[in-house]
């Protein structure tokens, strides 16, 4: 693979600890045509949750199509999440990075680990609650589980933080504008490294070196 103008970025997280809501923060503000960002918009076979629309939050699938893609070998990542498959698009994230577009994905450590396995510059950036307590007042504050689903996503985030030291930076979300600064930082950096300035400003290098020019 040729080198990719763009960064891609892996943000995993036990639900409820805020990835989501970063990543939109962060386009909002430092979104711009010396920095661009988007979203990888996955797939998945899971219902729509109220207030998501097709093709801008997830292209919602069923089984078969999904699994159809699957065999095409069509997904740069995939894995299965409470009983429902999640992908993302390799055609899709390699033709956004080679534009000079940073990505985001936002999946859980599979995926992450996926992505990694194929793309090692990919920067992994894991999100963690300050407390348990506070991972569980998020849940339950968004009203859109029942205790039931709360406790076992409660269970399965014990599982998801255990991976956090498979990621290359790790983020406390404690005081949100704090953290999407860090986030922030994490992102102009990975823009300013040697080899992606190397590509993005050959011309300006190639003119700065010429001896002919002094």
């Amino acid at each position: 693979m040729s080198h990719l103008l763009g960064n891609l970025f892996i943000l995993s997280a036990p639900s409820g600890a805020g990835k989501s809501s970063l990543i939109k923060a962060l386009l909002e503000k430092y979104q711009s045509d010396s920095c661009p960002m988007q979203v990888s918009v996955s797939h998945t076979t899971r219902a729509p949750r109220p207030g998501e629309v097709d093709g801008q939050h997830y292209h919602f699938v069923d089984r078969e199509k999904f699994e159809s893609l699957i065999d095409a070998k069509a997904f740069f990542e995939w894995a299965e999440v409470f009983g429902n498959y999640y992908g993302t698009s390799r055609v899709t994230i390699e033709d956004t990075l080679s534009k000079g577009i940073d990505v985001f994905l936002d999946i859980d450590w599979q995926g992450a680990r996926q992505v990694k396995q194929q793309l090692p510059e990919a920067r992994g950036i894991f999100i963690l609650p300050p407390s348990t307590a506070v991972l569980h007042e998020r849940l339950k504050g968004r009203g859109q589980d029942s205790d039931e689903v709360i406790e076992t996503r409660m269970q399965k985030a014990v599982d998801e933080m255990s991976h956090y030291d498979e990621a290359d930076f790790v983020l406390i979300n404690d005081n949100f504008d704090d953290t999407l600064e860090q986030l922030y930082a994490i992102v102009n950096a990975a823009r300013c490294e040697q080899r992606n300035q190397q590509h993005r400003h050959a011309g300006l290098i190639a003119d700065l070196l010429d001896k002919k020019s002094s």
